[in-house]
């Protein structure tokens, strides 16, 4: 076990103690047990309280207690693309950060390097569990001391929601109510949930506010909006401080070139926009298939409003910094502007400098013509607006971190 600097001074107080008070050559002539007995007493109590003072005594450690002018957050799906990126920002702000992932769609690749960043002690933790297993959640919360959670973990492909809806039922919404009952017995006060643009399913008019109507028309966007319901339901009768973040299209990657998006390979056909570009540029595949060119739109093609995830986690840790007790705050994290996908296209070439070939499909099940944002009350209350609105630039920078990682993480 590593000393402390106070720990190596009584080290050396107690070596010079046994030497200055013990004669040696004395003990071999004729043993002198009251001497030993009173030497080994003084050792195991100074044993003692040096254990005392170690982080793992009684097997405790500093994750498991509150500290004065430390927050401790549990960041769910902290393994996956935003998570990680949620997590790199919060240690950056000295937050005490727990990741929880099942790795069922994260990457331990980008665990280890958060954990190589930042390898102090009482920093970062990864725990192996299932959300959806309530006795592992609860006692994960029983042996740590949060002060928040930022709830990431989920499921998150429109066209899989549509032929697994059970799944996306059971890992949104089940667990939701899982980690809000944990939070519940073990009197953790704040929750920023993760929730999606996609619980508005097809609004009449645009841009979207925090007043539309949610109608969603897709599984993945009914159970993201069955979870916000459960957590209003609840914070009705609690002081927990909630804020809910509706996020648009997120792409993009840390400018460091630190983290980026690896989605497994079985999933690349329902991933986001941006992974099927750059699998176009790199070769991976043969060319690009974009999914419907009759919607009502100046193109065609479906309209998104694209933000980057380095703004997104921003709007996370302002979020987080804002919470107040007994209050619900509900937020749109957009840029305002609608892009259209053959514009995503033409933005990704010149991000790449790769000439992409395009082939153009029907539309994918539950996917709706246009949706962006209106995130004026985000700017008015949280004091955020979208930094990185370039979108070639945003793809210019994921696409600098595929290059280098083509097989992902264990490329690197």
């Amino acid at each position: 076990m590593p000393t402390t600097p106070r720990t190596r001074s009584q080290a050396r107080t107690t070596r010079s103690w046994i030497l200055s008070g013990m004669d040696f050559g004395d003990m071999r002539r004729k043993p002198n047990f009251a001497g030993k007995i009173a030497v080994a007493a003084a050792l195991t109590v100074m044993c003692i309280l040096v254990l005392k003072q170690s982080p793992g005594f009684g097997g405790t450690s500093v994750f498991s207690r509150h500290e004065t002018g430390v927050t401790h957050v549990l960041v769910t799906g902290g393994a996956g693309y935003i998570g990680s990126h949620a997590t790199l920002r919060l240690l950056r702000d000295n937050y005490r950060v727990t990741i929880v992932d099942n790795l069922s769609r994260g990457n331990m690749g980008a665990v280890r390097v958060l954990q190589r960043l930042f390898p102090e002690p009482g920093r970062l933790q990864f725990i192996y569990t299932d959300l959806g297993d309530p006795k592992s959640v609860n006692k994960m919360f029983s042996e740590n001391a949060f002060d928040a959670v930022m709830h990431f973990a989920a499921v998150a492909y429109v066209g899989e929601s549509t032929q697994e809806p059970l799944r996306y039922y059971h890992n949104i919404t089940s667990n939701t109510l899982t980690v809000l009952e944990a939070m519940a017995a073990h009197n953790v006060k704040t929750l920023i949930y993760s929730s999606t643009c996609a619980t508005y399913g097809e609004p009449d008019t645009m841009p979207i506010t925090e007043t539309t109507p949610q109608v969603p028309i897709n599984p993945y966007g009914k159970a993201k909006k069955m979870s916000e319901d459960i957590i209003l339901d609840f914070s009705k009768n609690s002081n927990m401080a909630v804020m809910i973040l509706r996020y648009f299209n997120v792409i993009g990657s840390d400018p460091e070139g630190l983290l980026g998006e690896a989605p497994r390979p079985e999933l690349r056909e329902h991933g986001r926009i941006s992974g099927a570009c750059f699998d176009a540029a790199s070769g991976t595949i043969p060319g690009l298939k974009v999914r419907g060119t009759d919607y009502p739109t100046a193109d065609g093609t479906c309209i998104r409003d694209y933000i980057d995830v380095t703004d997104l986690v921003d709007a996370h840790v302002k979020a987080l910094g804002k919470a107040e007790p007994s209050k619900v705050g509900i937020y749109n994290v957009g840029t305002g502007q609608g892009r259209s996908v053959k514009e995503f296209v033409e933005a990704c070439k010149a991000a790449t400098g790769a000439t992409i070939k395009v082939e153009y499909l029907t539309r994918r099940p539950g996917d709706y013509a246009e949706v962006y944002s209106n995130p004026s009350k985000i700017r008015d209350e949280l004091n955020w607006t979208a930094q990185r609105t370039d979108l070639r630039e945003s793809l210019a920078t994921a696409w600098k971190w595929q290059k280098t990682h083509p097989g992902g993480y264990g490329s690197a």
